[in-house]
């Protein structure tokens, strides 16, 4: 059975999140009925990340295998066609071996969190980023953010329904810089837990306020225990960048 990977676009507004629910729209479960649509029988689309509820994608990744061969341009074409009118993208399709696996197979995950920062109401972009009215220093969140970067326990950062064996996790980068009104926080690893960026993004916003300072991030991160964080940012702004496989 030939195997397909996506590269993929969504406003994840309308959706429960990336993987497929019994009762509420995912992403998964409509590239699955679109797939499903071309290939004549069910068909299962396996992603890289699973994103929450409202959480947005620009550089999804995901794998498919179809009972037939089509180009690799056909498939892209047939599955926006079948997706319409969801604000799902397929970007480009590759035809890949059987041994790649958009999850496993990934060696880095980026992610980047939108804030605008200003004191009106989002217009154009509600649901896009998180509007955040007080003055924020992006220096000082930059800062401190480095003291998350490397391999540490970050029971602190991960949500209570994370299914991942362990909370030990590599952060490569993390950069947060601001440009006009807007601040952009950029985050790489391998793999990351569940909500770890929107946890991170919260305390991170803490002390862009003046509320805390850096070293409070160094304390909450070695206490290792999911009270000490502070707010979980909202999904609005957050998006699944970039998936980097090796090949």
């Amino acid at each position: 059975m030939p195997r397909y990977r996506l590269l993929l676009e969504y406003d994840g507004r309308p959706f429960s999140g990336w993987q497929t629910q019994a009762d509420a729209p995912s992403v998964q479960a409509a590239l699955e009925r679109a797939a499903s649509a071309l290939n004549g029988a069910p068909v299962a689309v396996i992603g890289a990340g699973r994103t929450d509820s409202g959480v947005h994608a620009t550089g999804q990744a995901a794998h498919l295998d179809m009972q037939k061969h089509f180009a690799a341009d056909t498939i892209a074409d047939a599955l926006n066609a079948h997706l319409r009118p969801a604000p799902i993208a397929i970007l480009k399709a590759w035809e890949v071996s059987d041994a790649f696996h958009a999850r496993f197979s990934a060696r880095s995950r980026r992610y980047r969190y939108v804030i605008v920062n200003r004191r009106a109401d989002l217009a154009l972009e509600r649901g896009l980023a998180w509007r955040v009215p007080g003055s924020l220093d992006a220096v000082a969140m930059h800062s401190a953010a480095q003291i998350l970067v490397g391999e540490h326990d970050f029971t602190t950062f991960r949500d209570a329904q994370c299914q991942a064996a362990s909370p030990v996790k590599t952060v490569d980068a993390i950069d947060i810089a601001r440009e006009d009104d807007r601040i952009s926080a950029r985050f790489s690893a391998r793999s990351f837990l569940h909500r770890q960026v929107r946890s991170f993004m919260g305390s991170l916003v803490e002390i862009g306020r003046g509320r805390r300072d850096a070293a409070w991030l160094g304390e909450i991160l070695a206490a290792a225990d999911r009270a000490a964080c502070g707010p979980v940012a909202p999904p609005s702004g957050l998006y699944l960048d970039r998936v980097d496989y090796d090949t």
